[in-house]
């Protein structure tokens, strides 16, 4: 039944090929020594639709990447199951270290806990090491009538079952957030889940939902076209430093593990493909211009190795096996 998903029609396909038209022919075999990799195009799946804080991140790395492996990157956006499909078409992938994964906290650590997932979060995947971790911005309409945390909160409780999120998905960062928010504040709000979260963007906009916790919050603040509450993080926004945190905003709440994105490849990747990866990536992540771009996305460049990326991981599955059950998080 998934046959209609694999399909090659229907998802957006983005070669970034700028200055190297003439490596768009390779025709080496897909089995080559790690010595001569890579000697042809590298598909990077993202596990979400094009617009949001996942997919911005992947065009930004994908396009310094390019520049450092020297061959073609092509972004495979491949939504659809709150980024399990994306992801298990990549564990199935060749472990030749030509097909690589945006990784999520969401698809490693969060999903596996509240439905099957269609691939081993643990064995599955080899993770080349850390890219980024979240920002995520709790953004409301300009005209819902508070102009902080604790205005939001009583306005909630005044008015329960009436105030609407938007997220990127069941169990995505968004999400969590919300129903940390909910379950701390002894709050009753509508979960509104979309498929990524350039579409909450939109749903605010037409007024279809009242408010998100999601980095693509950032556009429409410094735009002027909504309002910021609070940085959802435990250190300020750098975009948005007169904004508080909710610990700053008198709130002692959870905060969604923070360690968010990372890059891993099929398991049994090949070790020399992987130090070329991890070396490539870590002087990615090393540049100011990389910083700088990441932060205005709402994402903090964040470099670890693959062993200490998974070790965040096993931290992020204990961490979320207490967390969805003090906030009876489902799969509805």
């Amino acid at each position: 039944m998934f046959s209609s998903f694999f399909s090659r029609t229907g998802f957006l396909r983005t070669v970034l090929v700028s200055g190297l038209a003439a490596v768009s022919s390779f025709s080496a075999p897909a089995a080559i020594a790690a010595d001569t990799y890579p000697s042809r195009e590298v598909t990077f799946v993202v596990p979400y639709p094009p617009g949001g804080n996942s997919d911005n991140l992947a065009r930004l790395f994908a396009d310094r990447l390019r520049v450092k492996l020297g061959v073609p990157i092509v972004i495979e956006n491949r939504p659809g199951g709150t980024t399990s499909l994306g992801t298990s078409i990549v564990g199935r992938a060749k472990p030749d270290g030509y097909t690589l994964l945006l990784a999520t906290s969401t698809a490693f650590t969060v999903l596996p806990y509240i439905r099957d997932v269609p691939y081993d979060p643990i064995k599955g995947f080899d993770f080349v090491g850390s890219l980024a971790g979240y920002l995520p911005i709790m953004t409301v309409r300009n005209d819902l009538p508070v102009s902080n945390l604790k205005e939001f909160v009583e306005l909630a409780r005044k008015e329960p079952g009436t105030l609407t999120y938007g997220s990127a998905g069941i169990a995505s960062g968004g999400h969590l957030a919300g129903e940390i928010l909910e379950n701390s504040q002894k709050l009753d709000l509508l979960h509104v889940p979309f498929k990524g979260s350039a579409d909450t963007m939109t749903a605010l906009m037409g007024n279809h939902i009242d408010f998100f916790i999601d980095g693509v919050g950032l556009e429409l603040v410094k735009s002027g076209k909504a309002k910021a509450l609070v940085t959802y993080a435990s250190v300020r926004h750098p975009e948005l430093p007169d904004v508080p945190t909710p610990k700053e905003a008198g709130f002692d709440l959870a905060l969604p593990f923070e360690g968010f994105w990372g890059l891993a490849v099929p398991a049994g990747t090949p070790d020399d493909v992987m130090k070329k990866l991890a070396k490539a990536t870590e002087e990615i992540l090393a540049e100011p211009q990389t910083q700088e771009r990441f932060h205005r996305i709402s994402v903090s460049a964040s470099w670890k190795d693959g062993d200490a990326y998974a070790k965040d991981l096993e931290q992020s599955r204990a961490y979320y096996s207490e967390l969805l059950k003090t906030i009876k998080m489902s799969d509805d």
